[in-house]
C-alpha cells in the first residue's frame, strides 16, 4: 500500500509573505554580534599576551595590565602578584562568559526567530540547541547575565579598596535583581509549560 502523496502548503498571499519574509532583517544584527565577537576574541588575546610578558618581567605589559583592570594600591607594582593575576584571570573569564552569551544569542536567536540551521544529527549541533524556543532562550540567557554578574561583582569583592561602599552596595543589589528576575522567569516559563501541558 502507497504512503498518501505529502501536501504541498498553501503559498503565502503577497502581505503576509512580505511580514513572513521581514524576519530577514534580524540577519545584519546577529551578523553585527558575530563582529562583536570577534573584537572579543582579539581583546582576550591582548590581555592574555600580556599577562604573559608580565608573568617574564615586562614592566610595560605588566602597567597595561593593570590599567586595564583598574587597579590602585598606595605601593608601586613591579612585579605580577596574587591580586593581580585573579582580577586579569577573572578578566578573561568574563570575555568567556560574554562571548558564550554572544553565542546563546546568535545561534538561538537566528534558530529561534530567523530560520532553521537544520543541525540535527550534525556532530557539533550544541545540545540546548535541540530544544531550544524563545522560553528557553530567555531562561539561559537570564543564567548566563547572572554568570557575567558574578564574575563582575568577584572582581569588585577583590578589588574593594578602589570602590566606595555605595559602589558595592549597588553592584550587590543589581546582582540580586538579576537573580530574582532569573528566578522569575524561570518560574513563569514553568507555569507557561505545565499550562500547556494540560491543554495537550
Amino acid at each position: 500500500m502507497s504512503e498518501p502523496t505529502p501536501k504541498k502548503p498553501t503559498p503565502l498571499r503577497p502581505l503576509p509573505n512580505l511580514i513572513f519574509a521581514s524576519r530577514w532583517l534580524q540577519l545584519p544584527l546577529y551578523l553585527g554580534l558575530i563582529a562583536a565577537q570577534a573584537v572579543y576574541v582579539v581583546h582576550f588575546l591582548v590581555e592574555l599576551v600580556h599577562l604573559i610578558e608580565a608573568a617574564f618581567g615586562s614592566q610595560t605589559a605588566l602597567q597595561a595590565l593593570i590599567t586595564s583592570i583598574g587597579y590602585k594600591t598606595a605601593a608601586p607594582i613591579v612585579s605580577l602578584n596574587e591580586t593581580v593575576i585573579m582580577l586579569v584571570v577573572l578578566a578573561l573569564i568574563d570575555v568567556v562568559m560574554i562571548s558564550n552569551l554572544l553565542i546563546m544569542v546568535i545561534v538561538g536567536g537566528y534558530e529561534t526567530f530567523v530560520s532553521r540551521m537544520n543541525l540535527e544529527g550534525h556532530r557539533d549541533q550544541p545540545e540546548w540547541l535541540s530544544h531550544v524556543n524563545a522560553s528557553v532562550l530567555k531562561v539561559k540567557l537570564a543564567t548566563a547575565i547572572i554568570g557575567i554578574s558574578s564574575i563582575h561583582l568577584l572582581k569588585t569583592f577583590i578589588n574593594a579598596d578602589n570602590y566606595t561602599d555605595r559602589v558595592l552596595i549597588a553592584q550587590t543589589a543589581i546582582h540580586i535583581t538579576f537573580l530574582l528576575s532569573a528566578l522569575a522567569i524561570a518560574y513563569t516559563d514553568k507555569v507557561m509549560s505545565a499550562i500547556a501541558a494540560q491543554k495537550h
